[in-house]
């Protein structure tokens, strides 16, 4: 499926319960898709809801209307209508996620903790290690950090756990949440080598990169999300 993943018409509206039940507009009549073997980049000023866009495609949030159509295993599935089971296999099997924040079971080691989604799959654990010690490696985390807990390591040391986790299993569609914020030069460099990898293996990638530099070398189109704005088309 050249395009396996589509956004139609979809809106978002946060109810703000603190202040008596106000309902805030975000985001209205969004539409895009994401190609596979392409990154697409969702542009736009802070605010205009890149993020909350990310978010309801993960199924972190959900959607007051319109459709998220995402091609798993050999059908289309409506993630804005799909049932708890069925967006967490999508998850297992078709779309990855790379967040700002690292977010894990104390006590786990680095690489366990990077291991965990192919072992999932079905992977055996000894394989599963060695391609995320090979990812660690790349993204030059020391070895002797490999076998700690990440709950004390530097925020741009958890970026790399986190953005190996997200790089080792062979989803068809990949979404990136600022994967370089916390990263020095060397590793940004590093973290495009994996992307530009990604797409030639026919990934589709959909992600967001304050980072001019990174997004011009990424980008095969921009997405500028305020044209969705709920508060703009309302003006």
């Amino acid at each position: 499926m050249p395009t396996p993943l589509v956004v139609s018409e979809v809106a978002k509206t946060f109810t703000m319960h603190l202040r008596g039940g106000t309902r805030l507009p975000v985001i209205a009549n969004v539409n895009f898709a994401a190609t596979a073997g392409q990154c697409s980049v969702l542009g736009g000023p802070s605010g205009a809801g890149k993020s909350s866009i990310l978010k309801m495609v993960f199924g972190n949030y959900s959607v007051d209307t319109g459709q998220i159509l995402v091609k798993h295993r050999d059908q289309v599935i409506d993630l804005a209508r799909a049932e708890p089971r069925q967006i967490l296999e999508v998850r297992r099997e078709t779309i990855g996620y790379v967040s700002q924040f690292l977010r894990v079971v104390p006590r786990i080691s680095a690489l366990d903790i990077v291991a965990e989604p192919l072992a999932q799959e079905g992977v055996e654990m000894e394989d599963a290690r060695a391609r995320a010690a090979d990812l660690l490696s790349r993204l030059n985390l020391p070895e002797e950090l490999w076998a700690l807990p990440p709950a004390t390591f530097s925020g741009g040391e958890q970026q790399r756990v986190n953005i190996a986790r997200g790089f080792i299993t062979s989803h068809s569609i990949l979404l990136l949440d600022e994967p370089t914020a916390s990263l020095d030069a060397q590793n940004r460099d590093v973290v495009i080598e994996m992307i530009e990898e990604k797409k030639r293996a026919g990934t589709a990638l959909l992600g967001i990169f304050h980072d001019e530099d990174v997004r011009t070398r990424i980008a095969d189109h921009v997405i500028d999300v305020s044209k969705f704005s709920a508060r703009e088309l309302a003006a």
